[in-house]
């Protein structure tokens, strides 16, 4: 994406099965499965750059010693620091850990050892709300003095209704600290989990039938714990997309998937552990499985470990209609995912004949590359179907000529010798800290991000860039249009994977702000080129009129503003408002975006594209695309959830 955009948070969660004396005596590793959960997390590292955070649970420690530690950083290279930390903490496990360990070998190690644990829970944050300090880092941790009310918690997920399930909290009596959504689920599931210990020690407890008391009680208690009840308790009115993974202290771990399936979540379970990951590939790749042997959770359901081993998947809430995110597909997850390289080079392969068409067939006098790295699997596909409608209307030709007895050897000779003019004409140069703050001399700086290859691009030329999406254009206008420009084509055809983002997201991309989306204001150019503005007025007047009104009645007039123009005069527009007005270049730039019917056929099994279409899978959507509306209108450039 040449915009600058978030990613999602990335989870990862590693439960060992066995005893770590068996990791010492068959991988040589006591920690064996830290490491495990490292390279998950560096698998991930593109879903996270503000910050990063691992806990681990340590079973059967004696009393007075930690069972349960954390660490967290928010700094440069925070994944590198938090392992650095921990990497420390193990330095003499290889020396001193015979092949063989006792019980209380295994024991003394794990108290020398402040990280070495069974279960183990890791984050890779990208911040949505809240600062991108070290205490907003996950996991989060709920305190207490009984183990089994100790809670963990880390997630990838944007609730919409965070602000009334804080006052909830209030209403239940408790007296929160702040109000950021991580803060408020996990006080939230602290709340149930608190109600199920209580529940449990009334029915076992001195005054029932069973009449345990102290430690039997305690330990009883932690045997029964229900994590999907208190899930299914807890989960009451959430409206978001989200995956939440949990450790409790006394070693139960959870993960759970929203009733929707917007946020990702895979797991894989072997005999040596149970693993979780925001992204298959990374499992796949860590634990040398076939991708296949890597499955899904399902949406609405948890995936519960309990200390003594057991492992179930359950619901917790009621499913909805399924609305996996496309942006995964089209953008966050790393491309080598089977599935996912397929689709984005069908993504590619349905704009060809669009592309063919723009050039007027002169596939000859056309270069195409792409910008960035994210949209190369998109753009081989594109290559790939444009050379084979290339060599099939060329073939059409020589076949003609053949009956009509014209075709000559040279006339073949074409024919097996075409090729798409496929180039790396731009180099994403090492990150440039924008160190100067006034914006001529930023815009100079940014100038530079890009370098590229001249002399490859004729001044007859078409260039033709594939993107994998366009959100708000300032990275095309202010950099990559102008750098592009430099190498003199004739036409700059910038080419976009996905769909025009007309519509906020709150389920986790940072994309809140509707005036930011130069979709959204193309519409209001060529609105007021109608002098058609007073309908930005009806929409704003609907809009604050359904204030009021309950999540369930809320509609999409937004939607009312794009439906006046084709896809042909948004992207038209856009093209206008991407081409610099100062730019030292007559050339023309066009672009071409994915229509949306091609966007789901690409991935039919993803169908959310709230982005896109305005189409939210939960109420809350269309209260946040209400306010982030609302919000333009009144000039405001805060957070619309």
């Amino acid at each position: 994406m040449s915009d600058h955009l978030t990613h999602e948070c990335g989870l990862a969660m590693v439960r060992l099965r066995r005893p770590l004396a068996d990791y010492q005596r068959r991988y040589g590793d006591a920690a064996w499965g830290l490491r495990r959960l490292y390279l998950l997390m560096e698998k991930q590292h593109n879903r996270g750059q503000d910050g990063a955070g691992v806990c681990v649970v340590k079973y059967d420690m004696p009393p007075g010693e930690r069972y349960m530690v954390r660490t967290r950083s928010d700094r440069t290279n925070a994944l590198e620091r938090v392992f650095d930390e921990i990497t420390k903490d193990l330095r003499h496990i290889g020396e001193t850990a015979p092949p063989g360990m006792t019980d209380a070998e295994v024991a003394s190690l794990k108290s020398r050892c402040t990280f070495l644990g069974e279960v183990m829970l890791g984050h890779l944050r990208y911040g949505t709300h809240s600062g991108n300090s070290r205490p907003n880092c996950h996991p989060f941790i709920r305190k207490n003095n009984t183990a089994s009310r100790n809670l963990a918690l880390a997630g990838n997920f944007n609730m919409t209704n965070s602000g009334a399930l804080f006052r909830q909290l209030v209403e239940f009596g408790l007296n929160p600290v702040g109000d950021s959504d991580t803060q408020v689920i996990l006080e939230r599931l602290g709340y149930f989990l608190d109600r199920e210990h209580d529940h449990l020690r009334a029915i076992m407890g001195p005054e029932s039938f069973q009449r345990l008391d102290g430690r039997e009680l305690a330990d009883a208690v932690s045997t029964e714990l229900d994590l999907a009840r208190v899930l299914q308790r807890a989960s009451q009115g959430w409206d978001g997309g989200y995956v939440f993974g949990g450790l409790l202290g006394n070693g139960d771990m959870f993960v759970c998937r929203d009733p929707a399936g917007i946020r990702p979540c895979f797991y894989h379970i072997d005999d040596d552990v149970v693993s979780i990951a925001s992204e298959r590939p990374a499992l796949a790749s860590v634990f040398d499985v076939e991708p296949r042997d890597v499955a899904s959770l399902p949406p609405a359901n948890v995936l519960v470990v309990k200390r003594d081993g057991t492992i179930r998947i359950m619901p917790f809430t009621e499913p909805v209609e399924l609305r996996q995110c496309t942006f995964e597909r089209i953008y966050f997850s790393r491309g080598n995912d089977p599935d996912i390289y397929r689709e984005r080079k069908e993504l590619g392969r349905r704009l060809a004949p669009r592309v063919i068409e723009a050039i007027g067939g002169d596939v000859d006098r056309a270069v195409f590359s792409f910008i960035p790295n994210t949209a190369e699997s998109a753009y081989m596909g594109l290559i790939e179907e444009v050379g084979r409608l290339d060599r099939a209307t060329a073939a059409d030709r020589l076949w003609h000529r053949l009956s009509n007895g014209t075709a000559t050897r040279a006339d073949l000779d074409a024919l097996t010798t075409r090729r798409v003019r496929a180039e790396k004409v731009a180099h994403k140069d090492q990150r440039l800290r924008t160190f100067i703050t006034h914006d001529r001399a930023r815009r100079d700086l940014v100038l530079h991000i890009y370098d590229i290859t001249r002399e490859i691009v004729g001044q007859d030329d078409t260039l033709i860039v594939m993107d994998d999406s366009i959100v708000r254009g300032t990275t095309l206008r202010e950099s990559i249009v102008r750098i592009l420009s430099r190498l003199r084509p004739a036409r700059i055809i910038v080419v976009s994977s996905a769909p025009p983002i007309m519509y906020p997201d709150c389920y986790g991309i940072d994309m809140s702000q509707l005036g930011r989306f130069i979709a959204f204001e193309a519409a209001v150019r060529l609105l007021e080129a109608r002098n058609e503005r007073a309908l930005v007025e009806e929409v704003e007047e609907a809009c604050r009129a359904q204030d009021p009104l309950p999540d369930g009645r809320l509609r999409n007039h937004v939607a009312r503003l794009y439906e006046r123009f084709s896809l042909e005069e948004i992207s038209d527009c856009v093209a206008r408002l991407v081409t610099p007005p100062d730019l030292d270049w007559h050339g023309r730039i066009d672009v071409i975006y994915q229509r949306t019917e091609d966007l789901q056929a690409a991935m039919p099994a993803h169908t959310g594209d709230w982005y896109f279409t305005g189409r939210y899978p939960t109420p809350g959507g269309y209260r946040v695309l209400n306010r982030s509306f609302l919000n333009w209108c009144e000039r405001h450039d805060g957070r619309a959830y």
